[in-house]
């Protein structure tokens, strides 16, 4: 998700330490409310989403459709509330239909005023697929708990330990034209936080192996940093820095769920490949 600052670190210790203090406040708050809403689930859960998804549309819009992204953005918005809606309903498949049709008119509306059409083709499957995967995930009444509170964890472990492991270790970046301040250190950093989370939450729920699960928890690390990369090079084609300012140390929401919204659609992925060899398996991610 947001990754370690060298440019925090070289305006001093008592910047960084400030920086540092910032991030944990916001944390500390936004934490507790992310885990009550995944905890009772239904439409706390899906409220939750469907504001992150109006924010996510403003600052989505922003990063790809320039000036005109408010007007841009309702269409995207409107979209997001009703895959939300469908797919908080038990509806899924609607859901992912809902998604497909704002994509195809706003496609069709591109081609009309002759636009480019990859701006609206990244928008629509950027935001409304993850929103659908981790309600059905959720949505699951014996394991969707678990289940999501389990990937929020590991994202949660890459984000934390890999922040450290750059500042404390730093070295080679990763791909410095994309974003300058990921290095490698920082990647195993996040992978060995999430391989810790998923063998610990082996032992602790008694299912899964743990061997399995630290490969999976792996996997997830490469797709969360692959989410990161994603919306950095958004940002660097738009020119700014943070997709916005609402999270104080953070930035904009989008800097917080980069790497979620790729892992939710791999965990998706993984569940309903899992679910096809094993149908009693539910959404559960794990052989």
């Amino acid at each position: 998700m947001t990754a370690p600052s060298n440019d925090t670190a070289a305006a001093g210790p008592a910047r960084a330490g400030g920086d540092l203090g910032i991030r944990v406040a916001s944390a500390l708050v936004l934490a507790p409310v992310v885990l009550a809403a995944v905890w009772f689930g239904g439409w706390f859960f899906a409220a939750l989403l469907a504001i992150a998804s109006v924010l996510m549309a403003l600052e989505l819009s922003a990063l790809l459709f320039g000036a005109e992204s408010r007007r841009k953005a309702v269409l995207l918005a409107v979209t997001a509330l009703a895959a939300v809606a469908l797919a908080s309903a038990g509806l899924a498949s609607a859901a992912l239909a809902a998604g497909a049709a704002g994509l195809a008119f706003a496609l069709a509306a591109r081609s009309w005023t002759r636009e480019p059409l990859w701006p609206a083709a990244v928008a629509y499957p950027y935001l409304v697929l993850p929103l659908v995967a981790l309600i059905w995930l959720r949505a699951d009444a014996n394991l969707g708990l678990a289940v999501v509170v389990w990937l929020l964890a590991v994202v949660w472990a890459i984000d934390i330990c890999a922040y450290f492991a750059g500042r404390l270790i730093g070295g080679p970046k990763l791909a410095p034209s994309i974003s300058p301040k990921k290095t490698w250190a920082g990647l195993l950093g996040g992978m060995a936080g999430a391989v810790t989370v998923a063998v610990a939450a082996s032992v602790w729920i008694g299912s899964g192996s743990a061997v399995i699960l630290a490969l999976i928890a792996a996997g997830l690390t490469i797709l969360e940093q692959a989410g990161d990369f994603a919306e950095s090079a958004l940002k660097r084609r738009a020119g700014i820095k943070d997709s916005g300012t609402l999270i104080p140390g953070h930035g904009g929401i989008l800097d917080r769920v980069d790497g979620l919204v790729a892992v939710a659609l791999g965990a998706a992925i993984l569940a309903l490949v899992n679910n096809a060899a094993h149908p009693a398996a539910g959404v559960l991610i794990w052989p």
